[in-house]
């Protein structure tokens, strides 16, 4: 995407923003000229955005927290960018999936936008303009039964969300998409690679392999860059994008098998 001051002066909070895909939404922001707030459980070693606010996004105060910080900092929001979700659930199918896993996922991947966006739009509505991209899953279409239940279920109603949500505010200026990402080579899928490239004998390729056909096969034969993810997100989020809302973008190697 080309470099531009799309941004210049422009107000921005991005979740997750320490590691994998939100450092690098946070890198290109600040490139071009925003102002950035980020945030995650633990801050990083060195500092990645304008502000960074540690807090634990899946409890109400962690994300009441957050917003206060954006108003302290910020003085308000223009972009939000929900990049933070995942999946601790164990493999097991369904009955290994008690209260508390389920609670977690859905904390994690749908409840914690909810919170923030709940927070966060009334200042928005009351400028007139702002963007908002949540982050989903192709898992949401396509779940592994074994391991993913939970997640791709919580990232399902966070879609669901966010399309009635644009539905919602965007007559009154805001915008409101979805990027749906397949397998990312972040730090954790390394190391996920790693492990099993371990467990099997082989070696790291070998390990991407094992994941890859776990799920199916990605046609372009190899995982997103977290670059390539951010480079999507900052594009949705940017004028040159100003005719869309409501829709969800895959970004998955052409992971998903059907039309």
């Amino acid at each position: 995407m080309s470099s531009d001051t799309d941004f210049q002066g422009k107000r921005v909070l991005v979740t997750a923003g320490t590691k994998g895909v939100g450092k690098a939404v946070v890198g290109l922001f600040k490139q071009r000229g925003a102002k950035v707030l980020t945030t995650a459980r633990h801050a990083p070693e060195e500092a990645v955005a304008d502000a960074f606010v540690a807090a634990d996004l899946t409890t109400i105060t962690g994300c009441a927290a957050v917003a206060e910080a954006v108003q302290a900092h910020l003085g308000g929001v223009d972009i939000i960018i929900h990049v933070v979700g995942g999946s601790g659930s164990p493999a097991g199918g369904f009955a290994a999936l008690g209260e508390t896993e389920w609670q977690q996922e859905l904390n994690l991947n749908l409840l914690l936008a909810v919170r923030l966006d709940r927070a966060l739009l009334p200042g928005m509505l009351a400028q007139g303009h702002g963007v908002i991209v949540h982050v989903t899953s192709i898992q949401r279409e396509l779940p592994l039964p074994e391991s993913t239940t939970g997640y791709a279920a919580a990232k399902a109603a966070l879609s669901a969300y966010s399309k009635s949500l644009s539905k919602e505010v965007s007559p009154k200026g805001i915008r409101v998409v979805r990027v749906a990402p397949g397998w990312i080579e972040t730090e954790a899928s390394v190391a996920l690679a790693e492990r099993l490239a371990e467990q099997a004998g082989t070696d790291y390729e070998g390990g991407k392999q094992i994941i890859m056909n776990a799920l199916g096969g990605i046609p372009l034969g190899r995982p997103s860059k977290p670059i390539e993810v951010a480079n999507l997100i900052v594009f949705l989020a940017s004028s040159h994008a100003a005719a869309i809302t409501g829709t969800e973008f895959v970004i998955d190697g052409g992971t998903i098998p059907t039309v």
